[in-house]
């Protein structure tokens, strides 16, 4: 590979393959070439590439987080357009709105999957369950203090994560 542009030259050797790989895995040329251009994408904004002795592997493994990522949007997606399917006509929101809501959702859901799986349960519990701590605490087999915990790692995590919306 070109010491100049390592991921130019990774794009150039393998790009066909990855397209190919992601093709049978998906059944759809045109999704495995979004994913194949997805992939390159995380490569560039992952930084400096690291020394690469099997790329092959290397992209497989970096489009395997890709596909797991889209199967995740896929899945909020249709749990959302069923939600919106059960709502009377009056009260559907515009295709503008769906697209923003649908959008904030995929943020959130980004958001929380970097929360450890029991600090992100122990959130939902609370937040989406209405759960009183003591209850979360009854449910996932853990103590008061650490659901306690686990909502102030969740709490600073969202804080710290939120938009800046100050000009």
């Amino acid at each position: 590979m070109s010491a100049a542009h390592p991921v130019a030259a990774l794009y150039a050797d393998h790009h066909n393959w990855l397209h190919a790989w992601l093709r049978r895995k998906l059944g759809c040329t045109h999704r495995a070439a979004d994913l194949a251009h997805d992939t390159f994408l995380r490569i560039l904004k992952g930084g400096e590439l690291p020394e690469i002795r099997e790329p092959r592997a290397y992209l497989t493994t970096v489009a395997k987080g890709v596909l797991v990522n889209w199967y995740q949007r896929q899945a909020l997606e249709q749990a959302y357009l069923e939600a919106l399917a059960s709502l009377p006509e009056a009260v559907a929101p515009s295709e503008e709105e769906r697209y923003l809501i649908l959008e904030a959702l995929q943020e959130l859901d980004a958001l929380l999957n970097a929360l450890p799986p029991l600090v992100k349960r122990s959130f939902l519990l609370a937040q989406v369950g209405e759960l009183r701590y003591e209850d979360i605490a009854a449910q996932l087999g853990i103590s008061l203090s650490t659901v306690k915990r686990y909502m102030r790692q969740a709490f600073r995590h969202c804080l710290e994560h939120m938009p800046d919306d100050s000009p």
